[in-house]
């Protein structure tokens, strides 16, 4: 097979036409057995013509076929990857109305971000991600779908794959509405914990908790990881949250982990490591989007120093990620990062 060239590579043509489709819900509303462009037309309230020039466009790359006696344009398999109940997930990563497929166009003014390293995002939007999902609860709620997709694999080898045994009281910290919390409580029945999140996740959670059985073991603090943590938790987790974040901003939060922690608790970060879990491309839309990055063990090893924390042990716990064990570092216990 011919390696694709340059240009290929570099066209906007498929990637916009599949990110179209899904937004427009087409494979969904096609149905295994298929439907007119005018059919289509009508139910997405497009032009006809321009929509069949893209689904034109989607049945020569092979995500859709066409019916040429009926007219019926059907997904194939490749196509079916999109639907909004595909084992693969992916449909929030490309529907623009959603919170990961709007990030995702952000990439249009990705030279700004090399060439300020300010996130391509902010410029593209006026506000930066979180300030986003503050403003419109519908790309709140599908950030958080998007997370517990994420986590329902991840969640329950999480909580089987690292000793929190160890920890009679857990706080998550950022730890949307508590996908992965309920996991290890459910694994450790013994064990209670506390997810702190910002208000509608926190709400969220605590509907979690509940739905559950688990309302007498596990609570939501709404909060900021930027302001004071609740002390008095023996774990305090971070999972996929620093990635999210610049060098400054992941100290902050891990010295805000430390303050609470102090003089006995234990943080735990787990992360996709680069190389380990993130991919270039991952690394390059961290950047692109939050001003983020995903890094070494090292590297959050010395961001970790810096805020009085030392890395006791690190190890997989999970497909992609890594779990990094630290306590806090007794002759900085009370210096600031």
């Amino acid at each position: 097979m011919a390696s694709p060239s340059i240009r290929e590579m570099a066209s906007l043509a498929t990637p916009m036409s599949i990110r179209v489709a899904a937004t427009l819900s087409l494979v969904e509303r096609a149905g295994s057995v298929g439907a007119t462009v005018e059919q289509l037309a009508s139910e997405t309230g497009t032009s006809a013509p321009a929509l069949r020039c893209l689904l034109d466009h989607l049945v020569a790359i092979g995500v859709f076929d066409l019916d040429m006696e009926s007219g019926h344009y059907r997904p194939t398999d490749l196509g079916a990857q999109m639907s909004e109940d595909a084992p693969a997930g992916i449909k929030p990563l490309l529907d623009i109305g959603s919170a990961g497929g709007r990030a995702e166009l952000a990439f249009v003014d990705l030279l700004g971000t090399i060439t300020t390293g300010a996130p391509a995002y902010l410029h593209r939007y006026g506000h930066d991600f979180w300030a986003d999902l503050d403003a419109r609860p519908e790309l709140r709620r599908s950030f958080d779908a998007q997370m517990n997709w994420r986590f329902q694999v991840q969640a329950p080898q999480i909580a089987e794959r690292f000793d929190w045994s160890r920890f009679p009281e857990i706080l998550d910290v950022g730890g949307g509405d508590g996908t992965v919390l309920a996991a290890i409580l459910h694994a450790h029945p013994d064990l209670r914990g506390r997810v702190l999140d910002l208000s509608p996740t926190a709400t969220a959670a605590t509907d979690r908790f509940a739905a559950a059985g688990l309302d007498g073991r596990a609570s939501a603090v709404s909060g900021s990881f930027f302001d004071p943590l609740p002390v008095g938790a023996d774990a305090y987790l971070l999972s996929d949250i620093l990635h999210d974040w610049d060098d400054d901003h992941a100290r902050k939060i891990l010295a805000g982990c430390r303050r609470a922690a102090a003089p006995n608790g234990t943080v735990v970060v787990i992360e996709p490591l680069r190389g380990q879990g993130a991919d270039t491309a991952i690394d390059l839309f961290m950047l692109m989007c939050f001003g983020g990055r995903e890094r070494t063990v090292d590297e959050l090893t010395r961001l970790a120093a810096d805020c009085g924390l030392t890395l006791h042990s690190w190890g997989p716990v999970a497909a992609g990620r890594t779990a990094l064990e630290f306590g806090v570092a007794p002759h900085r216990v009370d210096e600031p990062c």
